[in-house]
């Protein structure tokens, strides 16, 4: 049942009047809340849910402004002996991560993909869905100068890659940790080149010609190909 309550109150001799649909078994707090509450301004009373003011503060947060368990520098309970989370390391075994070696929510491959949507991409991050992660420029949020993300720095840059503010991704040689050979970085193989773009390794980035992917003249041919005939079935 649905009822509408309206509340006349005389505050500082001003009449103040809201009106409120409620459910029968809010008349009650509803009508308690309108004897105490009082306005900011003296120009409307407005009624809040006591419980909803109240902040919850946070807990188990260290001296680094993290979480105590997930925290490097204090050695974490959530930190394997590889410094890095044990639930996504790939040598410990962790659990959020698939047989592919890949998140378990985000695997294309793994039957059980909710992150994934109709387009194959990552569910939050695909601006044909417009995920959560997208803002109104079609950009990740953290990301979007515009709407100053999270994750830009004063320079404009992302945080943990610029140089001016000593990223987390910068090593002792100034260069991004994953690309620097002194440092063994993570995308450099064994023949001492970008893993993506090294042929021996056979490379992402390496097209089944031999070539780089992006300047192969029989592959580009190939998809543009495929994607006129795409369009072409859907009109």
């Amino acid at each position: 049942m649905i009822r509408k309550l309206v509340v006349n109150k005389e505050i500082n001799n001003l009449p103040v009047a809201f009106e409120a649909k409620i459910g029968a078994g809010r008349l009650q707090y509803l009508a308690a809340a309108a004897e105490t509450a009082v306005p900011e301004d003296n120009s409307r009373l407005k009624l809040v849910n006591p419980k909803r003011r109240i902040i919850k503060k946070k807990k188990n947060v260290c001296e680094h402004g993290r979480q105590r368990y997930t925290c490097k520098e204090c050695g974490g309970a959530g930190i394997c002996e590889h410094g890095r989370e044990k639930r996504r390391c790939k040598e410990c075994g962790g659990t959020s991560l698939c047989k592919h070696g890949l998140r378990r929510y985000s695997c294309k491959h793994c039957g059980s993909n909710n992150g994934i949507c109709e387009h194959g991409k990552e569910r939050r991050r695909c601006k044909d869905c417009v995920g959560v992660a997208m803002c109104k420029h079609k950009r990740e949020k953290r990301y979007c100068l515009e709407c100053g993300g999270s994750s830009l720095c004063t320079h404009g840059r992302q945080k943990s890659k610029c140089k001016d503010c000593g990223g987390a991704s910068i090593c002792l040689h100034n260069r991004l940790k994953y690309t620097c050979k002194q440092c063994g970085g993570a995308s450099i193989c064994e023949h001492g080149r970008m893993r993506s773009q090294c042929k021996d390794c056979g490379g992402a980035a390496i097209c089944e010609h031999g070539r780089a992917r992006h300047r192969c003249k029989e592959c580009v041919y190939s998809r543009s190909a495929t994607k006129y005939r795409r369009l072409d079935e859907e009109c």
